[in-house]
């Protein structure tokens, strides 16, 4: 198992709205100091925060495709892994990875993850 893109040990909760206004298979993006942050919604509503930019050319994962708990990038079609940020081999590098949670329909996240 690979360890999470992540860099902060320090968690600071941010709500960023509602699960219902993510679509099932798609994302939205939310502005951070470090970034947007792409946050996806899986079929079965999990959520996961990436930075918005795939370790390859930087093209914005949130206009990818999700598919299970992946997203393709849109631009070279690089698999990432929405759970760690990991590209699918034969690929390699990582999105940086934010912990992002669901209390009572809102999703939270720590943008300084």
């Amino acid at each position: 198992m690979t360890k999470p893109c992540r860099v902060a040990d320090e968690q600071t909760w941010s709500d960023v709205g509602a699960l219902d206004a993510i679509p099932r298979q798609g994302s939205r993006t939310v502005a951070s100091a470090v970034g947007d942050i792409a946050v996806f919604r899986s079929v079965d509503d999990q959520v996961f925060a990436l930075l918005d930019r795939c370790p390859h050319k930087n093209g914005p994962l949130s206009q990818g495709i999700v598919h299970g708990s992946r997203v393709t990038c849109p631009l070279h079609s690089w698999v990432i892994e929405l759970q760690s940020g990991q590209a699918v081999a034969p690929d390699q590098g990582c999105a940086r990875q934010f912990p992002v949670k669901l209390e009572d329909g809102r999703v939270w996240l720590d943008m300084a993850g």
